[in-house]
């Protein structure tokens, strides 16, 4: 089943499909339709109630129910899906999006008619609107209404599924996501989604084969189905050609996987000898519980927004301080870099960042959030000050774009320093970098002079650069890391920060991509972060790479 063209959703030859790859690998099962639960049982459900206060208590249980749920997922998230989770349950706990369900339950209607009436005029306001952000949300609101009716009507939150399932739909939220095992093998065929949604990237971080952009193909309710994450195909009642045909790719799949982990604990080595720096991404501690310091080179990026996703609000500084610490001392004399609170965007956290913002990915984030509620940001450098005792920190600020901002964080971290020594608190100064996802700041490196070290966010930069958002479909195959305005603004960084003698990392998603890997060493990278499960198969990708004659 060789690579085809990119032509879009379409039938190849009989049952056969083609979409676009979202997550590699190969799965073979049972097609199985993702549960739609806003039309299951809807003709038993009761239209009319008896008793409007005993309705209106059970739809205010099925909601804080659904809420205990959301929770329940925020222990195993990644940072960004945790924003979506946290901006789920934000959603949840606002008065305006149940206040109209109430109020028809005060009418005489049922929980579950209420609620679901209600919702759906949200869920169409939401995708009516202009704005691509907005739109997405009628996803996340789409869960909610769908978790509540699971509640209401007593059903389980998780659809039963043989082992190595291939779930099909229309799209699935992050949440749907994490409550499925995929321990037992399976994947995802979708007729919309991206390649660089989040669920995507989750499918990728959990090893489960994805392919979205199916459209309209004609796919039955269950059978036997062949799934190809690496081309985009789907195969609906395989022959035995196909079978064999597949059974061998997935035995060289493996065989490579096999080759690939083989390099784990090895230092990273291009084909001509040059020594290249892996590090990995966490975004949480117990990420490391089953890591071995030795297979990387330190932490390239420590996603600091864990510590604000939990349900007691905004964390302290002795909560930052012992997590800080914790990371810290497994990586002994490595370096650790921790971002500071990168929220807002896609990224919302309750009580801090800005609602509504009509464009929130150039709107107040990162580092510009931070400076614009110092009172937080300041709790945050103090226990990082503390914390740099423990090992090998270095602070990183997110989303800068001017250089008067860099100033000002120095200038918040001294003062925190100042007033920790004041107090006789044992602190010690980590040298202050950052990450480069703004073209302003890719362009102009030489403006930065001020930033200790550079770590491109491939993911907002790629964003920036090509103007297509990561998590819409429509726009999916222009949001590419491997575009030449993106590489050649990643080689113009490496030149001017290499004139500052100034280090440069990559933390993004290409980073671990053994595709792009080459082309990224090419322009002079010496220094990637990548997930911990992308170790291997980026040592395999860049002992493959010869850089004999290419730019150094």
């Amino acid at each position: 089943m060789p690579p085809m063209p990119e032509t879009g959703a379409r039938s190849l030859r009989g049952r056969s499909f083609r979409g676009r790859p979202a997550s590699p690998g190969l799965a073979a099962g049972t097609l199985v339709l993702l549960d739609d639960v806003s039309s299951a049982g809807a003709g038993a459900q009761v239209a009319e109630s008896k008793s409007p206060d005993g309705e209106a208590e059970r739809l205010r249980g099925a909601i804080t129910a659904a809420t205990q749920d959301l929770a329940g997922l925020m222990d195993q998230l990644d940072e960004e899906t945790a924003g979506i989770i946290e901006f789920q349950i934000a959603m949840l706990e606002d008065d305006a999006l149940v206040e109209p369900a109430l109020l028809s339950i005060r009418e005489g209607i049922a929980a579950e008619a209420a609620w679901q009436a209600a919702l759906d005029a949200q869920v169409a306001d939401y995708e009516a609107a202009e704005d691509e952000y907005f739109q997405a949300r009628g996803s996340d609101l789409k869960d909610l209404r769908d978790r509540v009716l699971r509640n209401l009507r007593g059903a389980s939150g998780v659809q039963a599924l043989p082992d190595g399932a291939v779930l099909a739909g229309h799209e699935i939220t992050p949440s749907r996501f994490l409550e499925t095992d995929w321990s037992r093998g399976g994947g995802l065929a979708l007729r919309q989604g991206s390649p660089s949604s989040h669920v995507a990237m989750l499918a990728r971080a959990r090893g489960v084969p994805m392919v979205v952009g199916l459209g309209d193909a004609d796919l039955p309710e269950t059978g036997e189905v062949l799934l190809n994450g690496d081309d985009g195909i789907l195969i609906v009642d395989p022959d035995d050609q196909e079978r064999a045909a597949f059974s061998q790719r997935r035995k060289a799949a493996s065989d490579n996987r096999r080759l690939e982990e083989s390099y784990r604990g090895k230092p990273a080595v291009t084909g001509d000898g040059t020594a290249i720096a892996v590090m990995i991404n966490v975004a949480d501690p117990d990420e490391l519980d089953d890591l071995d310091p030795a297979d990387c080179d330190g932490i390239g990026l420590v996603r600091s927004e864990f510590l604000f996703h939990g349900p007691g609000g905004l964390p302290d500084e002795e909560q930052q301080y012992l997590a800080y610490r914790r990371i810290l001392r497994w990586a002994g004399d490595k370096p650790v870099v921790i971002r500071t609170l990168d929220a807002g965007g896609d990224k919302p956290i309750a009580g801090l960042t800005a609602d509504n913002e009509s464009n929130p990915f150039l709107g107040l984030r990162g580092l510009r959030l931070s400076l614009a509620r110092p009172e937080v940001f300041k709790v945050q450098l103090r226990a990082l000050a503390r914390a740099a005792l423990q090992g090998n920190l270095k602070i990183m600020l997110p989303m800068v774009t001017r250089p008067e901002e860099l100033t000002q964080a120095r200038r918040l971290y001294a003062e925190a320093l100042a007033a920790l020594r004041a107090e006789g608190v044992a602190c010690g100064e980590a040298p202050l970098g950052m990450m480069v996802e703004v073209p302003a700041a890719a362009i102009a490196p030489e403006l930065f002079a001020e930033a200790a070290f550079f770590s491109i966010g491939s993911n907002d930069l790629t964003q920036y650069v090509t103007a297509a958002g990561r998590d819409i479909a429509a726009v999916a195959d222009l949001n590419d890391s491997t575009h030449p305005a993106v590489l050649k603004l990643i080689r113009a960084l490496i030149e001017g920060a290499a004139a500052m003698e100034r280090d440069v990392s990559l933390c993004g998603d290409a980073g671990g991509e053994p595709s792009e890997i080459p082309g990224l060493l090419r322009c002079g990278l010496r220094s990637l972060s990548v997930a911990p499960l992308a170790l291997g198969r980026a040592k395999a990708a860049i002992a493959e790479t010869d850089l004999a004659g290419a730019h150094a």
